[in-house]
């Protein structure tokens, strides 16, 4: 079984991600009303992002009910305040509300790490665009009805560093309420939706999340895919009065029937995909038949020369030059607003006490960061080079005593699982996964997890 799951994966590796004319291609959208101030920014990871003046995105913080209590923003009620939590706020069982937080004398307050997007005492709503008032009696804007923020973590305009759209993992309870980059609907037909993978903005069906497809022998213009074919694929088909727009168009297979089209190819979907594998309900193995692609309105930067894909017995991951797997890091405190801790600007307790038992020097040899190599440079937002210190997590100077030039993805060190000396512990060898899940809740609250660019063979996501 393992043998045959290498062998698939090895297959996709050898095949493109998607056609070269997809590599610059930006995603589109759908013009909505915005109130003055506001504008429409691409991003790398999350596609069309909604942007303050300034060009800091806008994100919002779901409603999410927790094993004890419950975090977020109800619709039109903003709970993001000024408050200094100092303990914990008990949503996290086995973890009683009171104790004290490890960072509690300096931690900051909600509105300081997720300011509100204040508005004009006299500001109308625009569109889905409302104005609630805050506690404290000032006006924030809103978007359909949920508040929005935008992140002190996000130093450059188009920066996504806050918060994602690609946690597949809204429905665990032990997952905390993370916040989420708000932006305007994609430029699609009914019938599609586009959502953020670690690989690009991948084009799906709207209602089961099902992977879109094209094939390479097909044109703009015709559907090779008949007969046989069709026992493996199911064409896109449009309705009567559909049109063409943008990207889209359209393709007669027969007389009356016609097919949807995107960048020129017909489009269809894989019906070995339909018993949908994955924890959200999709698989992506349609990709592994030759000729087939997914579609992606707009790829993820590309991987940096010091990192590589290897595949493991889970699926496909990052890995280093070694061929080790590479790891990132999660965690939201448990406070009554749930503040970022694996961010190198905001207290590494959790981290340390994870991956170490509390003792730094011991966390840095069993999850070392991964180093750049000399002249090694990033083409992108989402990879990027920091100084960091080895020992407490921190930014640091080049130079400065444990400083370490390391690679990390949105803005946080990448890590590989070298374990200790004794006991032998630890990825041994490429395609190990030995510290997938581990932390709290395999995890989902705070700890370790693959770095995973392709997951749903053994029912994972990306």
């Amino acid at each position: 079984m393992r043998f045959a799951i290498i062998f698939a994966a090895a297959a996709m590796l050898a095949a493109p991600l998607a056609q070269a004319a997809e590599k610059q291609a930006k995603e589109d959208y759908v013009r909505v009303p915005m109130p003055p101030g506001f504008q429409v920014m691409n991003t790398e990871l999350e596609g069309n992002v909604f942007a303050d003046a300034k060009g800091r995105t806008l994100y919002k913080w779901i409603y999410k009910p927790a094993r004890v209590g419950a975090s977020g923003d109800p619709r039109g009620k903003s709970t993001c305040t000024s408050e200094v939590f100092k303990t914990e706020g008990g949503h996290m069982s086995p973890y009683p509300p009171d104790l004290r937080l490890p960072d509690a004398d300096t931690r900051q307050s909600c509105v300081e790490m997720w300011p509100p997007v204040l508005a004009d005492q006299n500001a109308k709503p625009v569109g889905a665009w409302t104005v609630i008032t805050r506690e404290d009696g000032n006006k924030q804007w809103a978007y359909d009805e949920q508040p929005l923020y935008t992140a002190a973590l996000d130093r450059m305009p188009g920066d996504t560093v806050g918060g994602t759209n690609r946690d597949m993992s809204e429905g665990v309870s032990a997952r905390p309420a993370v916040r989420h980059p708000v932006g305007p609907p994609p430029a699609v037909p009914p019938g599609f939706d586009v959502i953020s993978t670690v690989n690009g903005r991948l084009l799906v069906t709207a209602t089961v999340n099902a992977s879109v497809y094209t094939f390479a022998k097909d044109t703009a213009s015709k559907s090779t895919c008949v007969a046989e074919c069709l026992r493996e694929w199911s064409p896109m088909l449009a309705p009567e009065f559909a049109k063409t727009f943008g990207e889209w168009s359209l393709v007669e297979r027969s007389p009356g029937v016609r097919q949807w089209a995107f960048r020129g190819k017909p489009l269809y979907t894989h019906v070995a995909d339909m018993p949908f594998r994955s924890y959200r309900g999709r698989s992506v193995d349609g990709s592994d038949v030759p000729g087939w692609s997914l579609v992606y309105a707009q790829l993820a930067p590309e991987i940096p020369g010091d990192l590589k894909r290897q595949v493991t017995p889970g699926g496909e991951v990052l890995a280093d030059r070694r061929g080790h797997t590479i790891y990132v890091y999660f965690c939201h405190d448990d406070a009554d607003d749930q503040l970022i801790c694996d961010h190198p600007d905001t207290p590494q307790d959790y981290r340390i006490a994870v991956c170490g038992g509390g003792n730094q020097e011991r966390c840095a040899i069993r999850f070392p960061m991964v180093q750049a190599s000399a002249g090694a440079k990033s083409n992108s937002r989402a990879y990027s080079i920091m100084e960091i210190n080895r020992l407490t997590g921190k930014r640091a100077q080049a130079g400065e005593k444990d400083a370490l030039r390391v690679w990390a993805y949105r803005d946080r060190p990448l890590y590989v699982f070298d374990g200790e000396p004794a006991p032998a512990v630890g990825d041994r060898v490429p395609g190990d996964i030995e510290a997938d899940g581990l932390g709290e809740h395999r995890a989902q609250r705070h700890g370790f997890t693959a770095f995973w660019l392709r997951d749903d063979f053994y029912g994972r996501a990306n």
